[in-house]
Parts: structure tokens; sequence; C-alpha cells
């Protein structure tokens, strides 16, 4: 997949010539700004890949983060019960959360995939449970030769519809299963269905269930459209989950054209409450990297 030392001073002063300054770090003994409405999480295939995955896990807790997004890690290396175990005893040693993962073959909006999305939503709902990991993101799938626009765009609607009913009143870790519709840009994956927020916000709105809502992922989205806070004004109801990372390169947010400063208090103001993931290709030092974007959301949002 295509999706390392950085310091908050240094993300402070990219910042500064274009944006109001962040307020500046808290003397020693001083109060710490106040945690933003929104839990922060990391998406785990962008960082400490080398290494075995309950280091991993310990490594973003040592970052500053309780919550961890996966892609199926589980299933790309076949995870035997033990090693469900070792996961299990690791987060919960280190108060580590699995709020997301993905790693569904099937698209949405393939209406040949639509028995096979549905079969593996069913079965991954196990792992799920078992990680006690709540929330299942999704994707269209590519676009089909021979088949209409309209017709992948209502084929997305109907098989989402479906897997709401799958998952209808179903609860893991006390919180609703939910299905997270994602966009890709066409630089990314040039056959993606899905490249537009508008399209897909569309779908999620036809779908007009509570348990399926979209993904909202600021680089995507910055590389297809752009116009990024108007899209959280009008439709911060049906976001359930927000990826960030900055434009060009897939970077920490501060090292390209993106204002996250702005994106993290509008969300602030909007009172947000779902996760905000860093899915970013750290520049330097991980760890470091990790703790200056967290220092950066919470100081944006203290408002």
């Amino acid at each position: 997949m295509n999706r390392r030392t950085f310091t908050q001073a240094l993300a402070t002063a990219a910042l500064s010539a274009a944006v109001p300054p962040l307020p500046a770090a808290p003397a020693s003994g001083a109060t710490s700004p106040k945690a933003p409405p929104f839990p922060l999480s990391v998406m785990l295939w962008t960082v400490f890949t080398d290494l075995p995955f309950e280091e991993r896990l310990a490594k973003v807790a040592e970052a500053g983060y309780n919550n961890i997004q996966l892609v199926g890690e589980y299933n790309a290396k076949n995870w035997s019960p033990a090693d469900f175990d070792r996961a299990n005893t690791a987060r919960k040693r280190l108060d580590i959360r699995f709020d997301a993962t993905a790693g569904l073959k099937n698209g949405v909006s393939v209406p040949a995939q639509r028995d096979a999305f549905l079969a593996e939503l069913r079965e991954a709902l196990t792992p799920m449970e078992t990680l006690s990991c709540p929330a299942m993101i999704v994707l269209s799938g590519d676009v089909v030769p021979g088949v209409s626009r309209e017709q992948q765009h209502q084929a997305s609607i109907e098989t989402l519809k479906r897997a709401a009913a799958l998952v209808e009143g179903r609860q893991i870790d006390g919180q609703p299963v939910r299905l997270l519709l994602e966009c890709i840009h066409r630089e990314e994956r040039p056959r993606y269905f899905l490249t537009s927020a508008a399209e897909a916000i569309d779908v999620v709105r036809a779908v007009n269930h509570p348990q399926v809502q979209f993904l909202y992922d600021i680089f995507h989205e910055q590389m297809t459209e752009g116009n990024l806070i108007e899209k959280l004004d009008k439709h911060i109801d049906v976001i359930g989950l927000i990826h960030v990372a900055d434009v060009p390169g897939r970077h920490e947010p501060g090292s390209g054209e993106i204002n996250y400063v702005n994106i993290y208090r509008k969300l602030a103001q909007l009172n947000y409450r779902r996760n905000l993931a860093m899915e970013f290709i750290p520049t330097g030092d991980p760890i470091a990297t990790l703790r200056a974007a967290k220092a950066m959301a919470w100081q944006a949002a203290a408002l």
C-alpha cells in the first residue's frame, strides 16, 4: 500500500506564515489544553511496519494515543486464536482500543460482488467482536466496464442497505456496529468508483441508516475537489470518521498545503465527537511526529 525528527515547534513554524499562531505550549506545571471533543486515533499501516504487531501498539501508546485503526492485519497474517489473545492482552495492558478496521476485498458499487461483500462482512464480524472493534471501513470497488455510473451508484445504495440490515441493532463493546464508506482519489487508484465526497455522501444519505456513515478522508478529498471545510459544515451529521494527512505526499499535518488548524477548529465548533485518525507517513521520527500531530489538534481545537 502507498497509504519519520519533527517537533511541535517545527509544526507551528510551518503554519505560522499562513494561519494564526497556535497557543504556546503550556509551561511546566501549567494546565494542558483541553482535549478536543473528537478522540484521536492512528491508522496502523502508516507506522512501525517493521515491528511485531504488539510492539507497534506499544509505540503508538508511547506517542500518546489510545485508539488504533487496522486494515485487516489479522486476515493478512492469518491469525491463530493465540495471535488474537496476544493482541487483546497487549491492547488491554496499553489501554488501547481498536476503533475501526478495513480489509474487505469486495466493493459495494459492483453489482456482481454484492453477495460476496455481504458474506465477507458477515464473516468479518467475528474478528471484530474478538478485538472489540465496532466499525468497518468499506470501499466502493472499481469502475465496471459496461455498467453505467448510475447503475453503480444505485448498486452502492442497495448493497449498503442490505449491509445495514445485516448489522442493524448489533453492538460491539457497547457501541453500534458502523459501516464507513470511503473515497479514494484517482491518482492513487485510477479505476476506483467513488472518488468524490459529494457522491459518496449522496449514497450514504440515500441509505438513510444511522449505522452507515461517511469516512471523510481529508487527504483524498483535497486531491479530488478541495473545499474541505464547507463539507464539514454541510455534512457533519453523516461523517462517522475523519482521516488526516497532508498534500502532497501523505505526510503529517503542517507539512503541506492543507490548513489543519482551521479544520480542527471547525470540528470543535461543530462539536464533532467521532474519531479522527492520523493516516500519514511521517517524514521524521514517528513517535515525535505523532506527538506533534496530537499537540496541533489539541491546541487548535481548544476554543
